[in-house]
């Protein structure tokens, strides 16, 4: 017979074949058993509107028989009639009340609708009819576990598991009944046991490391999964979970290879491809992080999250315009997301469209006004914005340190004795070949071995010539990649810092929220994404000299000046820079300019600034290097700039990025260094200096405004330094007119720089050992 036929299919899970059996029938069988059989199969094939017809069919043929009334009111709650389902089901419920479908059936309903107490209700109902009735156990332990009585939820789950050992889904729920409860060790066996049903489940193997991590059992469940790998060596999802776990306790290498392996064996799914990915990203091997994410985005390209750390990740390639316009087709596709809109307005200033990217910071803060990122983005964009007051950054500054979460200051152990020896600790993720090290590291080589011990509490690991210096200058090395902030501040607490410096401030991965945890007695910002105040009032100090801070801008830290007698930085040329050639300006016949700051610092100001400069200097050219020209449609954008200030394309020429030796080597071809504002170099000025290319600058009220001014003072060029705008047209006019004495300070300038405090190595770490010796007195005295 054709309806038993298909009812066979149906129960084998064969739907369709069912359905072909049924409409094949000849329409002279199709009565009321017929019309019941086609609409069960219409609705295991998800058709409720056709199988409601069916049904309501079968029922006016005569068929009344509760499993097609309680299908007919199946059909009708999906095809949209909740109430006249709810009503049905009740009838069935009135009339076999020792049967347990019927209550089941419109709980599940009253969840599906957002009625959780009705459905409650309905589940209980269920259980009184059949305690064992695993659907109902399970699903009113989640309807318990989402009002948050994961207590109440335990004794059905366990219920649940024992009348359903097999079930996966039990024993998960299970686990997390037991999370919710704090009980991580008894919710690392559950999650265990629903891995072991389904070996095959991510989503379980993610919450098991989760629960062995907070139960303190990674490292016994990391051997349990090594003898799971070689079990089933094809199976990805214990490959996987070795990598988180690997990842957590700082093992980046190796949990690297163990997600590599778990892509390889289940090369289309989405999940492993995208922590594969993250982890790359996190690591050195940025190239391969981006096409890791790019195909984790083919994956999953609705997942936001994944397009949003596939541009951070282009944005630390320095691939900016990639990125902005991966961030920009999220946005318009999917709408405005504060996650998004941070990273868009980085790198937007990164692009040197400061104002745009101020616009994209507030977006954000309107739509997450308590959260931090979306104030750091916006504070990132104002320091580099033209015509913003200092008073306007500083209020940025604390608006960023009061969304910084913070706990009481802890009781330090830390003996009162203002001349012992003292223990510093560096808080950085750039210990390496960047700003930070190339004006930092002598210093800190320089310093008194027998007065200060050096700990380093990093975040990244490299392995560069700058880097190697500070791991031996370092007397312990402390990764602290896997730590929260609070850990962080545990761990700097147990080392017995007496000290901590930061190096990272609010750029781009840095750790300086630690410091709203207090990591050591005193607190001192130095270097790195030093621009202005921290407001952090448990930033103790901000390291400076006389040039960075005069008395008058000092209203605008939250900090105590920690001024140092020279410099606050001690400059380390790289020992493979080029000899300084002759200037250039003798055989061109011009003069030519150049500017190697980033393309952040560039503003239509700036732009007009040096156009000036370039119509009263004839025939005088202008260089720009930065990484953002690799982009077409900026260098064009810049171009046009110039262009609609008269400046000829010829006068102009835009220079992507070189190594570091190539990129230095370039000063070679500049006469003179525009330095930019309100924004001024940093260690690029200490490169041309030691290229033997001085600076034209103009200080503002900030610290980043007055990079410039500080370093051509202390190397003795304070004749460089203009008070004001017009009198930097002016100035950079009379030292481009005077070839001869160019000439002549270009020829001796390495050797007055190396000469200078800026390139003391030994005076620097003189200077900065009693800095600190006077800070930590301070604390001292205060204790």
């Amino acid at each position: 017979m054709p309806i038993e036929a298909a009812l066979a299919r149906l129960q084998a899970g064969d739907a369709a074949g069912a359905l072909k059996v049924l409409e094949a029938s000849p329409s002279a069988e199709r009565n009321a058993q017929h019309n019941a059989a086609l609409g069960m199969v219409l609705l295991a094939e998800n058709r409720p509107a056709d199988a409601l017809a069916a049904l309501r069919n079968a029922a006016t043929l005569g068929d009344s028989s509760p499993p097609t009334l309680l299908n007919l009111a199946i059909a009708e709650d999906r095809a949209g009639d909740a109430v006249r389902a709810s009503g049905l089901m009740q009838e069935l419920e009135q009339r076999l009340p020792d049967w347990d479908e019927p209550p089941l059936r419109l709980a599940e309903s009253l969840r599906a609708r957002g009625d959780p107490l009705a459905a409650e209700i309905a589940y209980a109902r269920v259980l009184a009819v059949n305690p064992h009735r695993e659907e109902a156990l399970l699903a009113l332990a989640g309807l318990l576990i989402n009002r948050g009585d994961a207590t109440g939820a335990q004794p059905l789950l366990m219920h649940c598991c024992g009348v359903a050992p097999n079930r996966a889904e039990a024993w998960d729920t299970l686990g997390i009944a037991l999370t919710n409860s704090g009980e991580s060790a008894r919710a690392y066996g559950a999650f265990v046991k629903a891995q072991r049903c389904a070996p095959l489940t991510l989503d379980y193997a993610l919450r098991r490391v989760d629960a062995a991590i907070k139960a303190n059992f990674a490292g016994a469940d990391l051997a349990r999964l090594e003898l799971d790998c070689e079990a089933d060596p094809l199976n990805p999802v214990p490959h996987f979970a070795i990598g988180v776990l690997l990842e957590h306790i700082g093992h980046r290498a190796a949990a690297i290879e163990a997600f590599e392996t778990a892509v390889a064996l289940a090369p289309d799914d989405a999940v492993p491809a995208a922590h594969l990915a993250e982890v790359l990203a996190l690591s050195t091997r940025l190239h391969d992080g981006e096409i890791a994410l790019r195909r984790a985005v083919e994956l999953d390209p609705a997942n936001v999250k994944l397009r949003n750390n596939h541009a951070a990740t282009l944005m630390r390639m320095l691939r900016h315009g990639e990125a902005r316009a991966l961030l920009q087709s999220a946005i318009d596709e999917y709408g405005d997301d504060w996650q998004i809109l941070c990273n868009l307005a980085n790198t937007t200033c990164c692009l040197g469209l400061q104002t745009d990217a101020a616009a994209l910071a507030r977006r954000a803060i309107d739509h997450a006004p308590d959260a931090l990122n979306p104030r750091r983005s916006l504070l990132g964009a104002l320091v580099y914005q033209d015509g913003v007051l200092g008073a306007d950054i500083v209020a940025a500054a604390c608006a960023c340190a009061e969304r910084t979460s913070r706990a009481a200051a802890p009781a330090f152990a830390n003996t009162v004795e203002p001349d012992r020896p003292l223990v510093i600790g560096l808080l950085s993720g750039t210990l390496k070949t960047h700003p930070v090290g190339w004006l930092t590291i002598g210093g800190l080589e320089a310093l008194d071995p027998a007065a200060f011990t050096i700990v380093a509490l990093a975040h990244n690991t490299w392995s560069d010539v700058i880097a190697r210096r500070f791991r031996t200058v370092a007397h312990e090395w402390h990764d602290i990649a896997a730590l929260s902030d609070e850990e962080v501040a545990r761990k700097g607490r147990d080392l017995g810092l007496d000290i901590l410096i930061d190096l990272g401030g609010y750029g781009e991965g840095s750790r300086m929220s630690a410091c709203a945890h207090r990591v050591a007695p005193v607190q001192i910002k130095w270097v790195g994404a030093q621009s202005q105040t921290t407001g952090l009032p448990d930033m103790d100090w901000m390291l400076t000299d006389r040039w960075e801070t005069p008395p008058e801008v000092a209203h605008l830290y939250t900090e105590r000046l920690l001024q140092m007698p020279d410099g606050y930085v001690c400059y380390s040329p790289p020992p493979y820079a080029p000899d300084v050639a002759p200037l250039p300006a003798i055989a061109n016949g011009y003069v030519t300019f150049g500017c190697f700051n980033n393309l952040a610092k560039v503003t239509p100001r700036v732009i007009a600034t040096w156009c000036s400069v370039l119509h009263r200097v004839a025939n005088s050219h202008m260089v720009l290097k930065t990484h953002p020209f690799t982009d077409p449609a900026t260098a064009e954008r810049v171009r046009a700039a110039f262009a609609a200030h008269a400046i000829p394309p010829e006068r102009l020429a835009l220079r992507g990025p070189s190594g570091h030796r190539a990129f230095i080597g370039e000063y070679n071809g500049i006469d003179i260094v525009l330095d930019p504002f309100p924004y001024s170099g940093g260690l690029t000025t200490c490169e041309a200096l030691w290229m033997g290319v001085p600076t034209v600058t103009v200080p503002g009220e900030i610290f980043a405004s007055r990079h410039s001014v500080s370093h051509m003072s202390n190397a003795g060029l304070s004749d460089w330094v203009a008070p004001d705008v017009p009198a930097y047209i002016e100035l950079a006019v009379k030292k481009a007119s005077d070839i001869e004495a160019l000439a002549a300070l270009r020829s001796r300038l390495r050797a007055q720089v190396k000469a200078s405090p800026l390139c003391d190595a030994p005076r620097f770490g003189r200077s900065l050992g009693a800095a600190l010796r006077y800070a930590w007195q301070d604390w001292c005295g205060r204790g």
